[in-house]
């Protein structure tokens, strides 16, 4: 209640300051999505994946779909972002401006649950479309926002998958969990805690670690006692890489390692080499992962979007190098998409008519299915689970999705020091 408080307060307070009004008046020359991206600081390597996926989306809509269709004509999206150099104060000080100065029609969230969280209250405010592609956490959709829609997974599924596999694959197996203390990798934990407990396997480490740790050895010392098999962890990109690193210095050898946020990223093996065979992490997507407008026919639903390989093209055309597109882009992609939906079936740009859409809203596209709960949270999509083999993603789970066979037990430390790979099906998986 008292959160919930906080948070009204705050959003009347931007109010008064931007002196910013609902804007409902449509467009007949272009439809701007307005983003405060996190370009620079913790996030910038999720937020960089996030700009090109949604430059993709958004040359496929103008250039190839023809534009938006409303009002009986084809409509031009235009994307408008600043950097918020992932920072809290920044994102509510960009979306009074994207809002009040640019005239944007919606605001994609910056990437993560704080940053998400923190620009919430701007655009409820300002009776603004808030779409969220990159903050996983619940907690947004447990606050009674009315204009926030989730296009991410929420936190709770991340590693239900890779629990799933591990149930019967070893199903004896003891687990430790150790995530960072931030609102997203909390919301993980406690879905994967839920999950483990479910599925009967013998929690022997819980612990949290604070936000921009620089040292990990005490919790990983401790970690170490317990004699994991499976470790689940991480928060984000920088403290993931610090989490594998230090327990390749501790000589910490599980069977499995999945880290959240980070080992799915192609800059953690850039950064990790060979330490980073074996190591696994839940994503929303993946290339190689089969979805396709014959797929969506199959399943009765709406197909929408560029294909994986036209996907693929367009982000490196966007980011202007040969990067391969990971989750964070696939899923700012998808949102593009979403909207455009949303906007052709209610015929209109007006906010509530737009929310109202998005709710009744199915569809696939080259992301996977699409669709939001009573309270924007995105129910619709899947995970998946990929490891690194042989310096490459390889998508493990579900059986279903795989490219490859898993890796378990992963390689040890040592092991991968002198140069060995993880090869899928390892120890009989």
């Amino acid at each position: 209640m008292k959160n919930k408080l906080i948070i009204t307060i705050m959003a009347l307070a931007i109010f008064l300051v931007t002196g910013a009004v609902p804007s409902v008046a449509e467009s007949v020359d272009k439809i701007v999505i307005g983003h405060p991206a996190a370009l620079s600081g913790k996030y910038a390597k999720a937020g960089e994946q996030a700009v090109g996926g949604i430059k993709a989306a958004v040359q496929w809509v103008n250039t190839i779909y023809g534009g938006v269709t409303l009002g009986g004509k084809k409509v031009i999206l235009e994307y408008k972002y600043y950097d918020c150099e992932s920072k809290k104060e920044s994102v509510t000080s960009l979306i009074g401006r994207l809002v009040t100065a640019d005239k944007v029609n919606v605001v994609f969230s910056p990437y993560s649950s704080g940053l998400t969280l923190r620009g919430a209250p701007v655009t409820e405010a300002n009776r603004m479309l808030y779409m969220d592609h990159g903050g996983a956490s619940n907690a947004i959709f447990r606050q009674g926002f009315k204009y926030v829609v989730q296009t991410i997974g929420p936190a709770t599924s991340y590693h239900q998958g890779t629990l799933n596999m591990l149930k019967e694959k070893d199903p004896t197996a003891k687990v430790a969990l150790a995530y960072e203390d931030s609102e997203f990798a909390k919301m993980v934990m406690e879905g994967a805690k839920e999950h483990a407990t479910k599925l009967g396997f013998e929690i022997v480490f819980e612990r949290t670690y604070p936000k921009g740790v620089t040292d990990l050895t005490p919790l990983l010392s401790a970690l170490k006692a317990t004699k994991p098999d499976v470790i689940l962890g991480g928060g984000h990109f920088e403290d993931g890489q610090l989490f594998n690193r230090q327990m390749a210095d501790l000589d910490i050898d599980a069977k499995a390692l999945s880290l959240i946020a980070a080992a799915t990223l192609p800059a953690f093996y850039e950064a990790l080499t060979t330490m980073a065979e074996g190591v696994m992490g839940p994503s929303h997507w993946e290339y190689g992962v089969k979805y396709s407008e014959e797929e969506a026919k199959k399943a009765g639903m709406t197909w929408i979007g560029p294909s994986q390989d036209k996907f693929v093209e367009l982000f490196k055309g966007a980011v202007g190098s040969d990067m391969i597109p990971d989750y964070h882009a696939a899923e700012a992609g998808a949102q593009v998409l979403a909207y455009v939906l949303a906007v052709e079936k209610a015929n209109s740009l007006d906010t509530d008519k737009v929310r109202e859409a998005l709710g009744d809203l199915t569809f696939m596209s080259f992301y996977g299915g699409w669709d939001i709960d009573d309270t924007g949270l995105q129910v619709g999509h899947s995970m998946v689970d990929v490891q690194w083999q042989d310096a490459k993603r390889v998508i493990i789970w579900p059986k279903e999705a795989q490219t490859g066979k898993p890796a378990y037990p992963m390689p040890t430390f040592a092991s991968k020091a002198k140069g060995r790979k993880a090869m899928g099906g390892v120890g009989g998986m």
